[in-house]
């Protein structure tokens, strides 16, 4: 069992940023890729990054350059720094982490962007 708790969403300008940390505990030694999905007003979810254990990430093109996602394996915890943020933007943010075992998601935290 591996539980994930996001954290960091509030309400921002666009063109400000925010940093959101997803801290998982449990079965943690299960973990090898761990990713952030959002899922804006009326669109389905979408990933938006992801990165290996051994640092290797990737990202949505609506993303790139602008977010950088990162992990601290000692802690288990990812990162998503978000950069240049627009209202497109705006949804829920969402932890995943596939196991061998079953899939893990976070219960999500709200990004807002607007003026």
């Amino acid at each position: 069992q591996v539980q994930l708790v996001e954290s960091g969403g509030g309400l921002v300008q666009p063109g400000g940023s925010l940093r959101l940390s997803c801290a998982a505990s449990g079965s943690t030694s299960s973990i090898n890729l761990m990713a952030w999905h959002r899922q804006a007003p009326g669109k389905s979810r979408e990933l938006v990054a992801v990165i290996t254990n051994n640092g290797i990430t990737s990202y949505a093109d609506s993303a790139k350059g602008r977010f950088t996602i990162s992990r601290d394996n000692a802690k288990n915890t990812v990162y998503l720094q978000m950069n240049s943020l627009k209202p497109d933007d705006t949804g829920y943010y969402y932890c995943y982490v596939p196991t061998g075992y079953t899939n893990y998601w976070g219960s999500g935290t709200l990004v807002t962007v607007s003026s």
